[in-house]
């Protein structure tokens, strides 16, 4: 079993950056795959990032490529995702995943265990 708890969220203006934090209990992070996702109203809930945990693989949605990177510290059993030139249209609530999968998986489906959400809202 493992428990996540997102953070970071918040108000920021277009071009502005948010780190999001996701913590993990459980004393076998280091084996689960990660990644975020992320839910704007009205809208479907869509893959943004991935790491697995074999090699430390990663994998980003197109609309995110070159501004968010996604991160984690196995020691500190936390996943990050750092963003960067943010647009109003990457408003949404973020939620953080893991899998047992050991390859990075962009379906939500193949995901065994989600946090709870952090709002992030871009201003115009």
């Amino acid at each position: 079993q493992v428990q996540l708890v997102e953070s970071g969220g918040g108000l920021v203006q277009a071009g502005g950056s948010l780190r999001l934090s996701c913590a993990a209990s459980g004393r076998t992070f280091s084996r689960y795959s990660l990644g975020w996702f992320r839910q704007a109203p009205g809208k479907e809930r869509e893959f943004v990032a991935a790491i697995g945990w074999i090699g430390g693989s990663t994998y980003y949605t197109d609309s995110v490529k070159g501004r968010f990177t996604i991160s984690r510290d196995n020691a500190k059993n936390t996943l990050y995702l750092q963003m960067n030139s943010l647009k109003p249209e990457d408003t949404a609530v973020y939620y953080c995943a893991a899998t047992h999968r050991p390859v990075v998986t962009t379906s939500g489906d193949e995901y065994d265990y989600w946090g709870q959400g952090t709002q992030v809202t871009v201003s115009s």
